[in-house]
């Protein structure tokens, strides 16, 4: 049996065992320890080793790996971003930043037509810049939006598409969770890859605003028009967003002048924040203990799921399955625009079933060397990948910003969100097509950092 063979019996294990909902961290450690196991007593005996010898030197490889790759993962420096981040964005929940986000992009948008679930997706956006996750920014914005859509008599498909749609900013804008992991998948600069994804997510933003005021001119009745504030309640509103968008200001921007690294950033947010928090009188330490707990459950999941891959990636390698995709791919006559459509299908396929994380940790290490070969800037290709990973958010049948909608609105029909989602999952296509045409778009930040 050649290591090729041995490789794509184990891509199929994975998948069915990702099928049968086996963790996806478990899955890859227990398919990249087996499987390098036996690649690589298939590389000894092709090399003329006896069966016992090439057996016990498989061992001695898979056992290796996992202690040493386990290690790797969890000492490397940069991946403290992680908990601080994640810290930060459970203090911004728990402490009430996300009322007063939502309460000064509704007190200026508030009173137009549509103007609830657009001010819902500013206010996805600048959650998205203190806690870097999807997930908390689509149930954080949901449980205040959600309320007042409904006090308004908002669609419920457009209500709860611009919640699910919204919360997928958190994977794209800084400090994104996504952008880290694949920063230390592919070895690129974390603080490169945040300033990539600031215009991108501020044009994605825009373009959810604008899907938002094209279907409530068509129909009027899916988003009437709110509350109109008078000027001293829009200056209130946005003195109390004063300290949260500071704190954004203040990291991005000392990331982007070197002041501050990636780790350094997250650090200094983290503090503010807890300062702010405690200051505003929002932070008991029964809250103090579940944000806590919530930090330490969502950091040991992201570590486990970047064990996993670590473990995963040599066993790839060993099976040159990647050497062979690469080989396949550019023999193609399509062209690098071809072979990126057809990386962009596959991805959008695959968000279908596979949560986003998974998804990338699992594609990465095939799809990699294909955009190395071809001269693609990672930089510019990570921001690529996020987007479409946004898109399977929301992609049904498995979209989970989909399913954490449905929890916080639980009268409303799956059909009825995920209908909802559409205009949005499109304003993600044009977005891609932007980038592809121009570049510059997620590369011009990158490129003038100090």
């Amino acid at each position: 049996m050649s290591v090729e063979i041995i490789g794509l019996i184990g891509l199929v294990c994975l998948f069915a065992l990702l099928a049968l909902r086996f963790p996806v961290a478990l899955s890859m450690i227990i398919i990249g320890f087996f499987g390098t196991l036996f690649a690589t007593e298939q590389k000894m005996i092709e090399l003329g080793l006896p069966v016992d010898r090439a057996w016990a030197q498989g061992w001695k490889t898979a056992l290796s790996n996992l202690s040493g790759e386990t290690f790797e993962a969890a000492s490397n420096y940069n991946l403290l971003v992680i908990p601080l981040f994640i810290l930060m964005g459970n203090l911004a929940g728990v402490s009430g930043m996300s009322n007063s986000l939502f309460g000064a992009a509704y007190a200026f948008l508030g009173h137009l037509r549509g103007g609830l679930a657009s001010a819902t997706i500013a206010g996805c956006a600048g959650f998205a810049a203190l806690s870097g996750s999807s997930l908390a920014a689509a149930v954080t914005m949901g449980r205040v939006a959600l309320p007042e859509m409904r006090r308004f008599r908002y669609d419920d498909s457009l209500a709860t598409g611009a919640v699910a749609a919204g919360g997928t900013l958190g994977f794209l804008i800084p400090p994104s969770g996504g952008m880290i992991i694949y920063a230390i998948l592919t070895e690129q600069s974390i603080g490169q890859l945040f300033m990539a994804g600031i215009i991108p997510g501020i044009l994605l933003t825009l373009l959810f605003i604008l899907v938002i005021s094209l279907q409530v001119w068509w129909r009027p009745d899916l988003g009437p028009a709110g509350e109109r504030s008078s000027a001293t309640e829009k200056f209130r509103a946005l003195m109390k967003a004063v300290p949260i968008t500071s704190i954004i200001f203040l990291t991005i921007a000392g990331m982007y002048t070197g002041f501050f690294t990636p780790v350094e950033a997250s650090a200094v947010g983290a503090i503010l924040t807890f300062i702010i928090a405690v200051v505003r009188g929002s932070l008991s330490l029964r809250q103090l203990r579940l944000v806590g707990l919530q930090t330490m459950s969502a950091t040991s999941t992201v570590f486990l799921i970047l064990i996993g891959a670590f473990v995963f990636i040599p066993f790839m390698s060993l099976t040159e399955i990647p050497v062979r995709l690469v080989g396949f791919l550019t023999a193609l006559p399509i062209g690098d625009l071809g072979i990126l459509l057809v990386v962009i299908a596959v991805y959008v396929f695959l968000g279908t079933f596979l949560e986003g994380i998974a998804m990338m940790v699992l594609t990465l290490p095939v799809v990699l060397p294909v955009a190395a070969t071809l001269g693609w800037d990672l930089v510019w290709f990570g921001i690529i990948v996020v987007i479409v990973l946004e898109m399977g958010m929301i992609s049904p049948p498995i979209g989970i910003n989909v399913f954490v909608v449905k929890s916080i609105a639980p009268d409303v029909p799956m059909t009825r969100i995920f209908t909802g989602i559409w205009p949005f999952w499109f304003a993600m296509i044009v977005m891609l097509a932007l980038l592809v045409a121009f570049p510059q778009i997620a590369l011009f930040l990158p490129q003038t950092m100090f």
